[in-house]
């Protein structure tokens, strides 16, 4: 087994005192920008008072971009490339060595000098095409970049070109596959590097009886490569250059260890330092280390979005909201909401967590802060699922 760098195996305190390290640096840099003001915090004297730092969502950096315009006021260096994702959200692109560290995803893919990657990745405004380019750049492959769409002319390249591996979306590459069948062309991919959509199982399956081993990655736009896939196949390893919280959704708070919640990252690129950056997506930390070898934390990958915001009665419940219910009352410790159809209108029910209080004041919270009348079910803590769901959508509109 040989890994990118010996990063990949270092031990718990050697990575946290890295990171703590990398972290008071980021935290300085963006402190000194224009924009601060998402770094109302402690000191930091360890990983964990990261927590007390508020989370930046996506529409928060919209916001400050259009004031700010293009990065939002935030500590932005050494830019080579501006990409525009949807939004519009702007993001930088530097151009030194394996800058969205997607080069470690690939060494884990097998990929290196001697393979022609076709990168089927998007190379127009947004950044997918030049992260996989880059990493590939990082890993001594060759590059074919060949964009989206044209699939006859992706395997005429393919063929002509000697592609042995392919970077792109989980399915695109089935899609190539099948248009060679159909061309009765022979392709000589053997390795697939894949992400920005599901991989099932099925067509994991499909690739390996057809001789070529694809493994997945987890990146954005924002920050790069956030966690990936080696061939042990047992959940994700995060990066090496990132620190990654789940927490519960539409809050900052940690959940508990092996509990679903939102993805939360903190990048240690110097370049484009963002700090406690929501993704949108819920995981969950996964016990132990990978067979592998690398001891770097690991995830379960996508679980599906954190935001459940979602129309009840004609208003927006947004799980901030629900967050907001529980910090009411001390002895509360979780809070669910669930709608459904009775007849044709909508109901809605809170679940607290709670050792015992006053249901009716529990109740009158749920109207001031959620600004809908509900059934208020008090239940024993520990008792509500930890799936990540705050609010739970049982209607049905088939």
């Amino acid at each position: 087994m040989t890994y990118y760098d010996a990063l990949e195996t270092r031990s718990a305190d050697e990575r946290a005192k890295a990171q703590l390290d990398g972290l008071r640096g980021q935290i300085d840099r963006a402190r000194a920008a224009k924009n601060a003001c998402n770094l109302d915090g402690p000191e930091v004297q360890d990983l964990s008072d990261l927590a007390q730092y508020p989370v930046l969502r996506k529409a928060e950096l919209s916001a400050w971009q259009k004031a700010n315009p293009p990065f939002g006021g935030i500590a932005v260096s050494n830019v080579a490339h501006i990409f525009q994702s949807p939004g519009p959200i702007y993001e930088p692109g530097g151009i030194t060595h394996d800058w969205w560290r997607m080069g470690r995803f690939l060494h884990a893919c097998g990929i290196g000098a001697g393979d022609v990657v076709q990168n089927c990745f998007g190379y127009h405004l947004t950044p997918a095409g030049m992260i996989f380019e880059s990493g590939a750049r990082a890993v001594g492959a060759t590059v074919l970049p060949a964009g989206t769409g044209q699939t006859e002319l992706q395997v005429t390249a393919a063929r002509d070109v000697g592609a042995t591996a392919y970077a792109g979306t989980p399915d695109y590459l089935k899609v190539i596959l099948d248009k060679a069948d159909s061309m009765g062309i022979k392709l000589n991919f053997s390795k697939a590097a894949v992400g920005g959509g599901a991989l099932f199982p099925s067509l994991r399956q499909e690739y390996a009886d057809r001789g070529i081993a694809c493994l997945q990655s987890y990146a954005t736009a924002d920050l790069g490569n956030i966690a990936y896939e080696s061939a042990a196949m047992e959940g994700m390893i995060v990066d090496e250059k990132v620190i990654v919280e789940i927490v519960t959704p539409g809050t900052g708070t940690p959940v508990a260890p092996g509990e679903v919640g939102e993805v939360v990252v903190t990048t240690l690129n110097t370049d484009y330092p963002l700090i406690r950056f929501a993704t949108g997506d819920l995981s969950a930390v996964m016990p132990g280390l990978s067979p592998c070898g690398r001891t770097n934390m690991r995830i379960k990958g996508w679980m599906g979005r954190a935001d459940q915001t979602t129309k009840i009665k004609g208003m927006f419940v947004r799980p901030e909201q629900v967050a907001t219910l529980v910090a009411r009352h001390d002895e509360v410790t979780r809070a669910r909401v669930i709608v459904r159809r009775e007849g044709e209108m909508d109901a809605m029910t809170v679940q607290i967590e709670t050792p015992g209080g006053d249901e009716i004041a529990y109740g009158r919270s749920v109207i001031e802060v959620l600004k809908l009348k509900a059934k208020v079910e008090m239940v024993s803590p520990g008792s509500l699922p930890k799936d990540g769901l705050v609010i739970e959508d049982q209607r049905k509109y088939d």
